[in-house]
């Protein structure tokens, strides 16, 4: 038994699947099915379910998930401790971001992570918001970013910028030639809107309905970049984060109508697994980021302006 083998069985939990443990891993899938028989051979129980689909662990296999997962989190920590003795960074950081927040941000806080530590290693996964607050439960990931973040039995999570919301349109609607907008006046427009399961739909819907706006949701998709593509097209407009839409409006496929009465933000913040010592490098990483958390940055090519 060794530790590669604990965290294979750990991504076969995680993942609900060997196949795709066994793409992390680098290995066939068969030789993760050997590896959970093995250790199954070793403690003289069945760990995993493997008549059900999605897979999941047996009660024993519940147990022993629990403490592999701590046991690879601390040996994880130890490493990077080690390797960053000399105050030289040499660690991993597995970061999860939502995927508006990978496109237009986290690209450029890697490079410059890793031009400071050049013997460093950054992971960057974009996710669905479930998926990022998932992998970083599950120890997938060191940190996640995510919007509207909130603290839950398993997350710590701390503020870390805001980001003004907009009306976004095409540059042929009606509403494309005014400098702002009040939000009362966007009862009736024909809106692209986010999935109904998603907070930053529950917060758009709160906002327009205390100022007695009701618009008619022509369209719902679960990510901006499909929303921005749907406006493009007049589809309708739609209320987003501002930095999310510097690129189009450069480009001239979109306009912005600042908010008039109210002052309307999507909130961004760093998540973390709570009670679960992170490592170093991890640590480091989020220092850069708190860093940066007054960038003005309106676009995925725009020059960081440093307050």
């Amino acid at each position: 038994m060794n530790l590669k083998s604990l965290k294979i069985f750990c991504d076969i939990v995680s993942r609900r699947s060997f196949s795709r443990a066994a793409e992390d891993n680098g290995i066939s899938q068969s030789a993760a099915s050997q590896v959970v028989s093995q250790l199954e051979g070793r403690l003289g129980v069945q760990l995993i379910e493997r008549s059900k689909r999605p897979l999941v662990p047996t009660r024993e296999g519940k147990v022993f998930f629990d403490g592999c997962r701590k046991l690879i989190a601390q040996y994880d920590a130890l490493e990077d401790e080690v390797r960053t003795l000399h105050d030289e960074v040499a660690g991993r950081v597995r970061v999860a971001a939502i995927y508006s927040v990978g496109l237009h941000h986290m690209s450029r806080y890697v490079q410059e992570f890793m031009s400071r530590h050049p013997k460093a290693n950054v992971r960057l996964e974009y996710l669905h918001p479930d998926r990022v607050l998932e992998s970083v439960e599950q120890g997938q990931a060191d940190i996640g970013i995510v919007s509207y973040p909130r603290n839950t039995r398993g997350i710590e999570s701390e503020p870390w910028r805001e980001e003004p919301m907009v009306l976004v349109c095409a540059p042929t609607h009606p509403l494309a030639g005014r400098v702002e907008i009040g939000l009362a006046e966007l009862h009736g427009q024909r809106m692209v809107g986010f999935d109904p399961d998603l907070v930053i739909r529950h917060e758009i819907d709160r906002v327009l309905a205390a100022h007695g706006a009701e618009p008619v949701v022509v369209m719902e998709f679960d990510n901006i970049e499909t929303i921005k593509r749907a406006v493009e097209i007049d589809a309708g407009m739609a209320l987003l984060p501002e930095p999310t839409v510097g690129r189009e409006l450069a480009a001239g496929t979109l306009t912005t109508v600042r908010l008039a009465d109210a002052e309307f933000v999507r909130p961004l913040g760093i998540i973390h697994g709570r009670g679960k010592p992170l490592p170093p490098t991890a640590t480091r990483f989020i220092d850069l980021l708190r860093g940066h958390a007054h960038d003005v940055d309106l676009s995925s090519e725009t020059v960081v302006a440093h307050a």
